[in-house]
């Protein structure tokens, strides 16, 4: 279920969703604690594939003691975090270089704006 953390402003913006009342104070999810273990057996697991799907997430939330949510947004957060680190990285080996970047090479693809951070607890 949904946990109130604290009512938020006084109007609405935006549509209501799952974590919203259609009223004037919008709830909150209360945002997800890892234990270490979990963290890193979920960094284990992104280290050999980036993506988790079907059974393989459920298998993994089980194991782990989280929703199948939580698991799929975590890799979707550590993807995002791991495209700013390469990106970081290779801006880094350019200016070694003295290559200069454009302005636009921090611009994300529709993909990456798609799949911006969530928490989610449920």
């Amino acid at each position: 279920g949904l946990e109130l953390s604290h009512c938020v402003g006084t109007n609405s913006l935006g549509p209501a969703g799952p974590w919203r009342s259609g009223g004037p104070c919008k709830m909150k999810r209360v945002r997800t604690v890892f234990k270490p273990e979990q963290l890193e057996r979920l960094e284990q697991e992104f280290l050999k594939q980036q993506y988790m799907v079907g059974t393989e997430r459920v298998d993994l939330a089980a194991t782990l003691h989280l929703t199948e949510t939580q698991v799929k947004v975590w890799f979707q957060n550590r993807r995002i975090k791991w495209r700013k680190q390469s990106m970081e990285q290779k801006a880094a080996k350019l200016s070694q270089f003295g290559v200069i970047q454009p302005a636009s090479a921090d611009s994300t693809d529709s993909k990456d704006r798609e799949e911006d951070t969530v928490d989610v607890e449920l």
